[in-house]
């Protein structure tokens, strides 16, 4: 992508954990009885899981808004399946309390996402491991979750795994922290998929957007990036495929797409996702990698707000966008899925913070926007107003 940075897609769960409802409480009620198998695409029988961490963010936010017509269409995302991101070891602790009330018709998703050095060519969602502390990451933040995991096998598990990692590993090579972080990504990915691969779970590894990794000169060494490191896994089955647009703007399908008419358009002929998909698939399984997908719709209802592909913070002007579905209308795309949490920050336009990226910055970047992660009220507010389709 231009500047070829990446949707920084870091969030946290800043909402205080709600009781589970009495339909909560009927739903857990029906987990599986026998252990979960799964295979073919996990989306088509099973729906993902509305987690009660992001659902009660929404219903505090709904609290506080005096337009009732705004709140009534606002209450609806709470009940919208959508990814938990467990982006700090202390995260740990909230995926039991999700995994205890997940129906056998539901898939609980979440987000692996603490690599040493993490997001190296950005600083809003710079994590809390250093280079180096790739021990760290595999006994404190892998294993415990692997822990954790295996003590729910009658529940179905949907993972996306480190966003933005392997592709910076493409584009952003040049960049000293790049550099620095590369052993870490390859090997922690790795070590991730081979430990989380259990039969109740389905993997798929982040792979940016066809504004990154869709140039005509990155898809070839992002498949075979992306490639490697599945096969220096031992190739492990629950692996689908990969996730795209994740924190991201693109539309699936738009067609002339968003940067079509940009004087570089004629070396990207990945103009949208649905496009991106399938010139991407088939190189990864040239390269030996399961090539299906899933994509983030969560934030790119509304098209033409940004300059440049690269503009990724908390782009103003930007809705909710189709609802998660597994009817995508093309067999390479499993799923629609909302990944990001609308609502919570992609970093701070406080130019005197320490985590201040340019980027949140950028004319089209909504300000003020407080730290990746953090609640943004107005942001969610007017991700609802403009919504697309409406809620």
């Amino acid at each position: 992508m231009k500047g070829f940075y990446a949707a920084v897609a870091a969030s946290a769960i800043s909402g205080v954990f709600a009781a589970p409802s009495p339909v909560e409480v009927r739903q857990a009620a029906s987990a599986c009885a026998t252990p979960v198998t799964l295979t073919g695409n996990p989306f088509a029988q099973r729906s993902i899981f509305a987690n009660p961490y992001y659902a009660s963010e929404v219903r505090s936010a709904v609290a506080q808004m005096t337009d009732t017509a705004l709140a009534a269409k606002a209450a609806k995302v709470a009940d919208i399946g959508t990814f938990q991101w467990i982006d700090n070891r202390a995260k740990i602790s909230i995926i039991e309390d999700t995994l205890k009330q997940v129906p056998c018709d539901k898939l609980a998703a979440f987000v692996i996402y603490d690599l040493p050095g993490r997001d190296c060519a950005a600083k809003a969602s710079n994590g809390e491991l250093a280079v180096g502390d790739l021990p760290i990451y595999k006994a404190e933040y892998i294993d415990p979750i692997v822990a954790l995991f295996k003590k729910y096998p009658n529940t179905a598990i949907a993972l996306v795994i480190e966003p933005d990692s392997l592709p910076n590993l493409v584009t952003n090579i040049d960049q000293v922290s790049c550099q620095n972080s590369a052993t870490g990504y390859r090997e922690g990915v790795a070590y991730a998929l081979k430990s989380l691969a259990l039969p109740n779970i389905v993997m798929y590894i982040d792979a940016g957007h066809g504004g990154w990794l869709g140039w005509n000169d990155n898809l070839k060494p992002g498949a075979k990036e992306l490639a490697t490191v599945y096969k220096n896994a031992g190739s492990p089955k629950q692996v689908r495929g990969i996730s795209t647009n994740v924190a991201g703007w693109n539309a699936f399908d738009l067609s002339p797409g968003e940067f079509s008419k940009e004087t570089d358009a004629q070396w990207n002929k990945a103009q949208n996702e649905k496009l991106y998909v399938e010139l991407f698939s088939p190189e990864l399984t040239a390269n030996g990698m399961p090539g299906q997908a899933i994509v983030d719709t969560g934030r790119n209802g509304v098209q033409g707000l940004r300059k440049a592909w690269g503009h990724w913070c908390n782009i103003n002007g930007a809705g909710f966008g189709k609802r998660p579905t597994a009817t995508t209308g093309s067999s390479l795309v499993d799923a629609f899925v909302w990944v990001k949490p609308g609502g919570e920050s992609d970093g701070t336009s406080d130019t005197s913070a320490t985590r201040y990226d340019s980027f949140c910055g950028k004319e089209e970047s909504f300000k003020p926007s407080p730290e990746a992660g953090a609640w943004h009220q107005a942001y969610f507010e007017m991700l609802v107003k403009n919504a697309n389709p409406p809620l």
